[in-house]
Protein backbone atom coordinates (compact mmCIF):
# COMPACT_ATOMS: atom_id res chain seq x y z
CA UNK A 1 0.00 0.00 0.00
CA UNK A 2 1.13 3.53 -0.80
CA UNK A 3 -0.68 5.69 1.65
CA UNK A 4 0.15 9.24 1.38
CA UNK A 5 1.42 10.13 4.97
CA UNK A 6 2.18 6.80 6.62
CA UNK A 7 3.29 4.34 3.81
CA UNK A 8 0.86 1.66 5.21
CA UNK A 9 -2.81 1.11 5.09
CA UNK A 10 -4.81 2.56 8.40
CA UNK A 11 -8.11 2.37 9.78
CA UNK A 12 -9.23 5.65 11.79
CA UNK A 13 -11.95 8.11 13.15
CA UNK A 14 -14.53 5.15 14.45
CA UNK A 15 -18.29 6.46 15.00
CA UNK A 16 -20.93 4.03 15.74
CA UNK A 17 -24.95 4.97 15.22
CA UNK A 18 -28.11 4.20 17.71
CA UNK A 19 -28.58 1.17 15.52
CA UNK A 20 -24.94 -0.32 16.22
CA UNK A 21 -23.14 0.50 12.81
CA UNK A 22 -19.91 1.35 12.62
CA UNK A 23 -18.71 3.85 10.16
CA UNK A 24 -14.70 4.40 9.44
CA UNK A 25 -12.68 5.74 7.64
CA UNK A 26 -10.06 3.49 5.81
CA UNK A 27 -6.88 5.15 3.46
CA UNK A 28 -4.71 2.77 1.53
CA UNK A 29 -3.60 5.21 -1.28
CA UNK A 30 -6.05 3.07 -3.91
CA UNK A 31 -9.04 4.07 -5.59
CA UNK A 32 -10.90 1.08 -5.02
CA UNK A 33 -10.71 1.60 -0.96
CA UNK A 34 -9.66 5.05 0.22
CA UNK A 35 -13.06 6.09 1.73
CA UNK A 36 -15.48 6.52 4.08
CA UNK A 37 -17.24 2.77 5.16
CA UNK A 38 -19.57 1.01 7.45
CA UNK A 39 -20.44 -2.12 8.90
CA UNK A 40 -23.64 -2.99 10.04
CA UNK A 41 -23.90 -5.49 12.94
CA UNK A 42 -23.27 -9.18 11.51
CA UNK A 43 -22.85 -7.63 8.39
CA UNK A 44 -19.25 -7.41 6.17
CA UNK A 45 -17.71 -3.91 5.77
CA UNK A 46 -19.36 -1.52 2.63
CA UNK A 47 -17.21 1.30 1.22
CA UNK A 48 -20.14 4.50 1.10
CA UNK A 49 -18.05 7.23 0.23
CA UNK A 50 -14.52 7.37 -1.88
CA UNK A 51 -12.18 9.91 -1.24
CA UNK A 52 -8.83 10.87 -2.84
CA UNK A 53 -6.35 8.41 -3.00
CA UNK A 54 -3.82 11.60 -2.16
CA UNK A 55 -5.88 11.76 1.26
CA UNK A 56 -4.99 10.04 4.63
CA UNK A 57 -8.24 10.30 6.36
CA UNK A 58 -8.29 10.75 10.21
CA UNK A 59 -10.70 12.23 11.86
CA UNK A 60 -14.55 11.26 11.63
CA UNK A 61 -17.66 12.99 13.54
CA UNK A 62 -21.14 12.90 12.41
CA UNK A 63 -23.87 16.02 12.89
CA UNK A 64 -26.71 13.75 15.10
CA UNK A 65 -28.86 16.15 13.72
CA UNK A 66 -28.45 15.67 9.95
CA UNK A 67 -26.75 12.59 9.81
CA UNK A 68 -24.37 14.24 7.93
CA UNK A 69 -20.18 12.95 8.24
CA UNK A 70 -17.45 15.49 8.57
CA UNK A 71 -14.07 14.29 7.66
CA UNK A 72 -10.67 15.56 8.00
CA UNK A 73 -7.88 14.90 5.51
CA UNK A 74 -4.61 15.51 6.83
CA UNK A 75 -1.94 15.07 4.32
CA UNK A 76 -4.37 17.76 1.86
CA UNK A 77 -5.54 19.89 5.02
CA UNK A 78 -9.43 19.63 4.18
CA UNK A 79 -12.19 18.75 6.00
CA UNK A 80 -14.69 16.83 3.67
CA UNK A 81 -18.74 16.01 4.04
CA UNK A 82 -20.11 12.96 3.65
CA UNK A 83 -24.07 12.92 3.53
CA UNK A 84 -25.69 10.23 5.99
CA UNK A 85 -26.58 7.66 3.38
CA UNK A 86 -22.92 8.18 1.78
CA UNK A 87 -22.32 8.95 -1.81
CA UNK A 88 -20.48 11.96 -3.35
CA UNK A 89 -17.75 13.77 -0.71
CA UNK A 90 -17.97 17.03 -1.07
CA UNK A 91 -15.21 19.48 0.43
CA UNK A 92 -16.53 21.42 3.14
CA UNK A 93 -13.26 23.28 4.50
CA UNK A 94 -10.05 24.14 3.13
CA UNK A 95 -7.59 27.05 4.09
CA UNK A 96 -4.03 27.19 5.36
CA UNK A 97 -5.07 27.21 8.78
CA UNK A 98 -6.11 23.20 7.98
CA UNK A 99 -2.60 22.66 5.89
CA UNK A 100 -0.16 20.94 7.29
CA UNK A 101 3.24 22.54 7.98
CA UNK A 102 5.86 19.62 7.59
CA UNK A 103 3.50 16.38 8.15
CA UNK A 104 0.04 16.81 9.16
CA UNK A 105 -2.73 19.40 9.59
CA UNK A 106 -6.16 18.59 10.25
CA UNK A 107 -6.36 15.94 12.38
CA UNK A 108 -9.11 15.97 15.19
CA UNK A 109 -12.52 16.66 14.65
CA UNK A 110 -15.96 17.30 16.19
CA UNK A 111 -19.18 18.69 15.53
CA UNK A 112 -20.43 20.34 18.82
CA UNK A 113 -22.08 23.66 20.17
CA UNK A 114 -23.62 24.67 15.84
CA UNK A 115 -19.88 24.12 14.65
CA UNK A 116 -17.24 21.73 13.64
CA UNK A 117 -14.05 22.06 15.51
CA UNK A 118 -10.69 20.85 13.79
CA UNK A 119 -7.46 20.51 15.51
CA UNK A 120 -3.96 20.85 13.52
CA UNK A 121 -1.26 18.84 14.65
CA UNK A 122 1.49 20.78 12.68
CA UNK A 123 -0.07 23.93 13.74
CA UNK A 124 -0.63 23.14 17.03
CA UNK A 125 -3.94 24.71 17.10
CA UNK A 126 -8.12 23.90 17.72
CA UNK A 127 -9.89 25.92 15.24
CA UNK A 128 -13.86 26.25 15.11
CA UNK A 129 -15.63 26.24 11.69
CA UNK A 130 -19.42 27.70 12.42
CA UNK A 131 -22.01 25.91 10.08
CA UNK A 132 -24.44 28.02 8.30
CA UNK A 133 -28.18 27.83 8.16
CA UNK A 134 -27.27 26.53 4.74
CA UNK A 135 -24.74 23.87 6.42
CA UNK A 136 -21.67 25.54 4.76
CA UNK A 137 -18.89 26.57 6.56
CA UNK A 138 -18.59 29.72 8.33
CA UNK A 139 -15.28 31.50 9.06
CA UNK A 140 -12.26 29.56 11.15
CA UNK A 141 -12.21 30.88 14.50
CA UNK A 142 -8.56 29.86 16.40
CA UNK A 143 -9.80 28.93 19.83
CA UNK A 144 -7.32 27.22 21.22
CA UNK A 145 -3.16 27.32 20.66
CA UNK A 146 0.04 26.35 21.30
CA UNK A 147 -0.71 22.89 21.57
CA UNK A 148 2.63 20.52 20.81
CA UNK A 149 1.40 18.08 18.38
CA UNK A 150 -1.86 18.05 19.30
CA UNK A 151 -4.00 14.89 18.30
CA UNK A 152 -7.68 14.31 18.96
CA UNK A 153 -9.80 15.69 21.31
CA UNK A 154 -12.86 15.58 23.40
CA UNK A 155 -15.38 17.81 25.06
CA UNK A 156 -15.96 17.06 29.12
CA UNK A 157 -19.82 18.26 28.82
CA UNK A 158 -19.11 21.40 30.15
CA UNK A 159 -19.60 24.21 27.50
CA UNK A 160 -16.46 24.40 25.26
CA UNK A 161 -14.25 23.07 27.39
CA UNK A 162 -12.54 20.27 26.11
CA UNK A 163 -9.48 17.78 26.79
CA UNK A 164 -6.81 17.34 24.12
CA UNK A 165 -4.40 14.49 23.63
CA UNK A 166 -0.67 15.78 22.38
CA UNK A 167 0.71 13.05 20.62
CA UNK A 168 4.42 13.62 20.86
CA UNK A 169 4.40 15.29 24.66
CA UNK A 170 2.95 12.19 25.77
CA UNK A 171 0.20 14.14 27.61
CA UNK A 172 -3.51 15.31 27.99
CA UNK A 173 -4.40 18.91 28.30
CA UNK A 174 -7.69 20.23 30.44
CA UNK A 175 -8.48 23.46 28.03
CA UNK A 176 -11.16 25.80 29.48
CA UNK A 177 -12.19 28.98 27.96
CA UNK A 178 -11.22 32.31 30.17
CA UNK A 179 -8.15 29.97 32.21
CA UNK A 180 -4.65 28.42 31.52
CA UNK A 181 -4.50 25.29 29.97
CA UNK A 182 -3.68 22.27 32.87
CA UNK A 183 -2.10 18.84 32.37
CA UNK A 184 -3.89 16.46 33.66
CA UNK A 185 -2.51 13.24 32.37
CA UNK A 186 1.25 12.58 31.47
CA UNK A 187 3.78 9.87 30.83
CA UNK A 188 3.42 8.91 34.60
CA UNK A 189 0.71 7.52 33.70
CA UNK A 190 1.00 5.47 31.17
CA UNK A 191 0.72 7.78 28.23
CA UNK A 192 2.72 6.93 24.46
CA UNK A 193 1.98 8.67 21.75
CA UNK A 194 -1.45 10.18 22.75
CA UNK A 195 -3.78 9.58 19.85
CA UNK A 196 -7.24 10.31 20.72
CA UNK A 197 -9.52 10.85 23.66
CA UNK A 198 -13.55 10.07 24.90
CA UNK A 199 -15.70 11.04 27.22
CA UNK A 200 -18.47 9.05 28.17
CA UNK A 201 -19.98 10.63 31.26
CA UNK A 202 -17.66 11.35 34.03
CA UNK A 203 -15.39 8.51 32.44
CA UNK A 204 -11.96 9.64 30.04
CA UNK A 205 -10.81 7.10 27.94
CA UNK A 206 -7.18 7.79 25.95
CA UNK A 207 -6.14 5.41 23.24
CA UNK A 208 -2.00 6.35 23.10
CA UNK A 209 -0.55 4.74 19.70
CA UNK A 210 3.26 4.41 20.54
CA UNK A 211 4.04 5.28 17.72
CA UNK A 212 7.97 6.47 18.56
CA UNK A 213 7.60 5.83 21.98
CA UNK A 214 9.03 2.28 21.70
CA UNK A 215 6.34 1.24 25.11
CA UNK A 216 3.49 -0.53 24.08
CA UNK A 217 0.43 0.92 22.73
CA UNK A 218 -2.33 0.95 25.63
CA UNK A 219 -6.22 2.24 26.51
CA UNK A 220 -6.29 3.90 29.97
CA UNK A 221 -9.44 5.60 31.51
CA UNK A 222 -9.34 8.20 34.23
CA UNK A 223 -12.42 10.27 35.55
CA UNK A 224 -13.26 14.01 35.60
CA UNK A 225 -12.51 15.49 38.21
CA UNK A 226 -9.70 13.68 39.59
CA UNK A 227 -6.41 11.62 38.07
CA UNK A 228 -7.44 8.08 37.46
Amino acid sequence: MNTPGTGFAAVTGIERTGDGTLYFLYSAGDEHLTGLWKLRPGGKPERVAALPTASFLNGLARDDRTGNFYITDSTQGRVWQVGPHGGTAELWAAGEDLAPVHFFGANGVKVHNGAVWVSNIDRGTILRIPLTDKGTAGPHQVKASGLDSVDDFAFTGHGDQLLAALNIPNKVVLITPGKADRIVLDESDGLQNTTSVAVDGDTVYVASGALTTGGDANLLTAHLGHRG
